[in-house]
């Protein structure tokens, strides 16, 4: 009887809760984030266990998905985007939290501040929106005789403000004239390319968001049947056939992620963790897209680019 009593006696494995705002099949996949585990000791399905919730880019399902992980008492959720970050922060004061946001987190209410988070929530702030006036001074570069850019966000969205903080001022600096277009489903995406296409605007940038995020092949497709040239926020995009991105890593964020929640698994306190960001990012550009455009991609533009897809 001893074994058996011993084995109704040990400590289960722990739960994590991943909660994302796209599908299953969204890329970077789920594999970063489980090698980030992995690397601290933890392999799902041998000492970890992993619940995966999917708002397929419907964000009004973001706090029953989160209510849900809650109830089913996870060790910890991972939260991939501001709104999953809002709706896991909004669910639970107790159960940890490890965020991948590409707004602001303090200004989101996640953490009291990045040193110090305070709380029970830490994770990665990637500055996706703050690169916007980054993207315009590329795209500026990319065609230099531009005289209208345009930049489309997803009003609904936490990233839609600090998306455009910044963008007229380097807009003005650029000698360029900026127009807002906003986009928070599918159809709005295709009547912001109308409009860019009616006003003969010359280039495009796509704000960094989870909804755009997860229409990455309509984004790109639509761009192409307009000709216009635009520079988005992940070099995901630049593998679908987009003309060009700028921003960091988010595989390498999902895996830093990933070594976050088992340091936390282990003990460690995520407001002892403190709120990191990255410090290098990647411009790609895809050539063949730049070749059907009829864009001669400057030669330092080129000769500073982290990958070129021919």
């Amino acid at each position: 009887m001893w074994p058996l009593a011993a084995y109704g006696q040990r400590k289960p494995m722990p739960v994590v809760g991943y909660l994302h705002f796209a599908a299953p099949g969204y890329v970077p996949t789920a594999e970063p984030f489980l090698q980030g585990l992995k690397e601290f000791g933890f392999a799902e399905g041998q000492n970890v266990a992993v619940e995966y919730r999917w708002a397929e880019g419907r964000y009004d399902r973001l706090p029953a998905l989160a209510a849900d992980l809650v109830g089913l008492k996870v060790d910890l959720i991972a939260a991939f985007g501001p709104p999953p970050a809002k709706a896991a922060k909004n669910a639970t004061s107790s159960i940890p939290i490890v965020f991948e946001v590409g707004n602001d987190a303090v200004e989101a209410g996640l953490v009291a501040s990045l040193a110090r988070p305070g709380g029970n929530a830490t994770g990665l702030s990637v500055l996706f929106t703050q690169l916007t006036p980054k993207r315009l001074e590329l795209l500026c570069e990319l065609i230099p005789n531009a005289k209208t850019i345009a930049l489309l966000v997803n009003p609904n969205s936490p990233t839609a403000e600090p998306s455009v903080r910044g963008a007229p001022e380097a807009a003005r600096a650029k000698g360029v004239q900026l127009s807002i277009l906003n986009a928070s489903n599918v159809d709005e995406i295709e009547a912001a390319f109308a409009a860019i296409v009616a006003s003969k605007t010359d280039g495009l940038i796509v704000a960094a968001d989870p909804f755009f995020d997860s229409r990455r092949a309509q984004l790109v497709a639509t761009a192409a049947r307009a000709k216009v040239p635009t520079i988005y926020f992940e070099h995901e995009f630049s593998n679908a056939g987009g003309l060009m991105s700028y921003g960091p890593s988010l595989a390498a964020v999902y895996r830093r992620m990933g070594a976050y929640a088992a340091r936390i698994l282990k003990g460690e306190r995520p407001d002892d963790l403190p709120v990191e960001q990255p410090t290098t990012f990647q411009m790609v550009f895809n050539l063949k897209t730049a070749r059907e455009l009829g864009i001669t991609v400057p030669p330092n533009l080129l000769f500073t680019a982290d990958e070129v897809i021919e």
